[in-house]
């Protein structure tokens, strides 16, 4: 090798050595289940397949062209909004093929690949019974694969997981919180009408897979208020006719959500039995009280941060979990994290990087500051599986992993799991159980 061959071999090494580790060798996996995760939180017996499909609903107002101040008689703006979701599904053990995903992340563009479990397009498992049916419903800003951890490990235990993305809310629709305001409701209603149809096609890889009359929600942050609202958690007058400020809609476009109103009664779905809600939005802003919240209908598991300074924990989340008196619910709590807790994927490495433009590293959009993801949706997923499998399986040895005494660390570690000064959280090894709480309180 001659002098110039080598000093561009060298000048080539040193870029390459140089460069960040990540952005060389990035390997976002959303699949890791950590030694100390509890016992739910490990993958189930089935082999998973993912495919994305595309929707468009018809003819729905058009929020982001609609004055804010609208005279109540101006005739509205539609569009057809498109709809795109992500799907994981029980699929046949033998499938083959990638287990990649190539998504966008927080910046709207840098695509990204998500190594996972799931098999891309992998054959739906025959099955003589349909599985449930699960939605997801992300934040704002967000997308189909926020919860991407939570949507691949919840399908290896016998569901069909549907996730959304919210067009305006997206990484790369971002528009105006006042159209998820209005439409994530919407979206996910229309959503399991799609399901429920494709459940009938025999031309639908959906065909006789899943029971969208057996469905459960997920929804984060504004995907949770929209999920709120979807099971009766209905808004306040102020919520509707509040037309100024950044969390607000056009004058209208709420009218339907009103709790108690006709219209709104009429929204009720009973394919829907259960949700669970990620830092619901809506309790600390005046859109929900304490009587909205008694119109919720299905039982609810909760999760949030005891420091969340977005939507509030005591006059927020927890403030909605009392309220709700007409179900039973659960609140786990993570201490002292803030509004990430539990459901965000770990941040993609590519996301290591400060936007001037917005004033902050884009793995904030991800990261909690006290609790790492992978610990937290290790967690959140063990609960999720009892919950779901109480709720939507009816699988009653699920109750004894919801029954456990409400500070983690109070619980014991006895002489054996099954003597009588046992107390330590079902399903943690010992000395796992730290940080947490997780409280019940029953319909009156």
């Amino acid at each position: 090798m001659n002098n110039k061959n080598m000093a561009r071999y060298v000048a080539r090494f040193l870029m390459v050595s140089c460069m960040p580790l990540s952005a060389a060798y990035a390997e976002n996996r959303i699949d890791i289940v950590r030694a100390d995760a509890p016992e739910l939180a490990a993958y189930g017996n089935q082999t998973v397949g993912v495919r994305q499909l595309e929707f468009v609903h018809k003819h729905q107002i058009d929020v982001l062209n609609t004055e804010r101040d609208r005279h109540k008689d101006d005739a509205f703006p539609y569009y057809d909004r498109p709809l795109t979701v992500e799907t994981w599904y029980p699929a046949v053990s033998n499938a083959k093929g990638s287990h990649v995903l190539n998504v966008y992340a927080r910046d709207g563009k840098t695509k990204i690949a998500l190594h996972g479990r799931a098999i891309v397009g992998a054959k739906p498992l025959k099955s003589d019974k349909a599985f449930p049916l699960v939605i997801l419903s992300h934040g704002y800003p967000g997308n189909r694969f926020l919860m991407s951890p939570i949507a691949e490990n919840i399908a290896s235990k016998g569901y069909v997981v549907v996730a959304i993305d919210h067009t305006d809310s997206t990484y790369r629709t971002l528009g105006d919180i006042s159209s998820s305001i209005v439409n994530r409701t919407k979206d996910q209603l229309f959503i399991i009408d799609q399901i429920s149809q494709l459940a009938k096609d025999p031309t639908s890889y959906f065909y006789h897979l899943v029971d969208a009359n057996n469905t459960g929600i997920i929804g984060y942050s504004m995907g949770a208020y929209g999920t709120t609202v979807t099971v009766g958690g209905g808004l306040t007058s102020y919520a509707v006719h509040q037309n100024e400020g950044f969390f607000s809609a056009p004058t209208g476009t709420l009218d339907p959500y009103l709790t108690g109103s006709a219209e709104y009664l009429e929204l009720a779905d009973d394919r829907i039995k259960t949700a669970v809600t990620f830092a619901p939005a809506g309790m600390n802003n005046g859109f929900m009280d304490a009587q909205t919240a008694k119109g919720i209908r299905v039982p609810m598991l909760m999760i949030a941060g005891s420091k969340d300074d977005i939507v509030g924990y005591d006059d927020g989340v927890r403030a909605l979990w009392k309220a709700a008196t007409s179900v039973d619910r659960s609140l786990l709590t993570f201490e002292y994290a803030n509004h990430n807790a539990g459901a965000p994927m770990a941040p993609p490495e590519e996301m290591y990087q400060f936007d001037p433009d917005l004033g902050f590293n884009f793995s904030m959009h991800y990261l909690d500051p006290v609790w790492d993801n992978v610990r937290m949706n290790n967690i959140s997923t063990h609960f999720i599986t009892a919950w779901l499998g109480k709720y939507l399986k009816h699988d009653d040895s699920m109750a004894a992993y919801l029954d456990v005494v409400p500070h983690s660390n109070d619980g014991q570690w006895g002489k054996g799991v099954n003597s009588a000064d046992h107390t330590y959280w079902k399903g943690f090894p010992n000395r796992t159980a730290s940080g947490l709480r997780f409280e019940t309180l029953v319909a009156q």
